[in-house]
């Protein structure tokens, strides 16, 4: 089990640092605590796949925060030292900005959802009007929660772009161009007033996916997201990885076709030409009298449309080939998918494994998995949740 570490934020510790290594393995003690009750040390460390030494330091903490207490106990007939979670009153949010939307969740340390709320957005919309909308919803969902501002210990954000972790603003190449240059760190503290850590979305699904779900085992990790755009967040030896400048992950401008269509980037061919949801949309939408959405895309697919699994096929294909460039340098252990066509499941991963192993250097293809998210829209909120607990713990 690997020492893992916390996410880059707009501060906070820097990924890496022994503060951010403690993190993910306290959420993982947590989680397992709410899981499997009161536990022994011992059985806690089995249980976590973390050494003892790492449980005893984590646990300590925690008994000094607040969040846990420890209590004499026999273990196989031994006197042992058995770890309660206590509740606590904190809570933290997670914002995911899409091109079309907003969710925003609040949820306890333990990994517990209190409240959710979702609203579509215009395709479009500027900064300082989902700011206020954000805002609002926040009020609504502390009311009607009956949890108090006072109780929220930070809020983490998800964008659908790279983000300048230094400053907290959105940088070029985001699906929200209105967005570039803005300060959402700034402007969200003044409108929320409250902590805010903000990250690109396909980081914050990675983040989730070893966090809240299934995988929360795994050292090396790729989520990709397929949406209107096209990213991936990365887990390398249970850290997420930022790169030199913080912007990394960036699939959807690899170049797929070199005589393709010219990409929003400037580019020709790029993966987000051939593969993107709002690319799908376009090619489906001609011959019918309306634009179809994402939803009747995904029901056309289930009837066995002919077209329409053409190009999910051809779509699968092509992130494959992209993903094989990915596997061959990192060799992670599992890609899981994410985005809005996750519920087509095989119909889409299929064609990502036959693309990456006709691709891949066999050994590494054959060995990578690819699976769906189980986390479904929620993911980037759930990972922006994780985010704002790993720098509570900082402050």
């Amino acid at each position: 089990m690997p020492e893992n570490v916390s996410p880059l934020a707009a501060h906070g510790p820097k990924p890496g640092s022994q503060s951010a290594l403690r993190q993910r393995n306290e959420q993982l003690i947590v989680a397992t605590l709410r899981e499997q009750g009161a536990l022994p040390q011992a059985a806690l460390a089995r249980s976590t796949g973390l050494s003892t030494a790492t449980i005893s330091n984590i646990v300590k903490a925690m008994c000094a925060s607040g969040l846990a207490a420890t209590h004499p106990t026999t273990s196989s007939g031994r006197r042992a030292l058995a770890v309660s979670l206590l509740e606590t009153t904190d809570v933290a949010a997670g914002i995911d900005f899409g091109r079309s939307h907003v969710r925003m969740v609040l949820a306890s340390p333990g990994f517990k959802v209190r409240a959710e709320k979702f609203a579509p957005l215009p395709v479009g919309h500027l900064a300082a009007e989902s700011i206020t909308a954000a805002a609002a919803m926040m009020n609504e969902l502390l009311k009607e929660s009956g949890i108090d501002r006072s109780q929220i210990i930070g809020a983490g954000v998800g964008v659908p772009g790279p983000i300048d972790h230094g400053t907290g603003t959105v940088i070029r190449g985001a699906i929200l161009p209105e967005w570039v240059g803005v300060n959402i760190v700034s402007q969200l503290e003044e409108a929320l007033r409250m902590p805010i850590f903000a990250d690109n979305d396909a980081n914050l699904g990675a983040l989730a996916q070893v966090t809240w779900g299934e995988h929360r085992g795994v050292k090396d990790l790729v989520f990709l997201k397929i949406g209107s755009g096209i990213g991936a967040g990365l887990i390398l030896n249970g850290s997420p990885y930022y790169g030199h400048t913080g912007v990394t992950g960036e699939i959807g401008h690899a170049t797929i076709f070199d005589q393709g269509l010219v990409c929003r980037c400037g580019n020709r061919g790029c993966l987000e030409t051939v593969a993107s949801t709002a690319v799908m949309i376009e090619l489906l939408s001609r011959g019918e009298s309306y634009t179809l959405t994402v939803p009747e895309i995904i029901k056309k697919a289930n009837a066995g449309d002919a077209a329409t699994l053409r190009v999910i096929d051809d779509a699968g294909m092509a992130v494959g080939k992209a993903m094989a460039n990915v596997v061959n340098m990192i060799n992670p252990e599992i890609i899981v998918v994410g985005g809005p066509l996750a519920p087509l499941g095989d119909t889409l991963l299929n064609p990502i494994r036959r693309g990456l192993i006709r691709h891949a250097v066999p050994a590494i293809g054959e060995g990578t998995t690819v699976v769906m998210s189980s986390l479904g829209d929620r993911a980037e909120a759930l990972g922006a949740i994780a985010l704002a607990l790993s720098h509570s713990h900082h402050q």
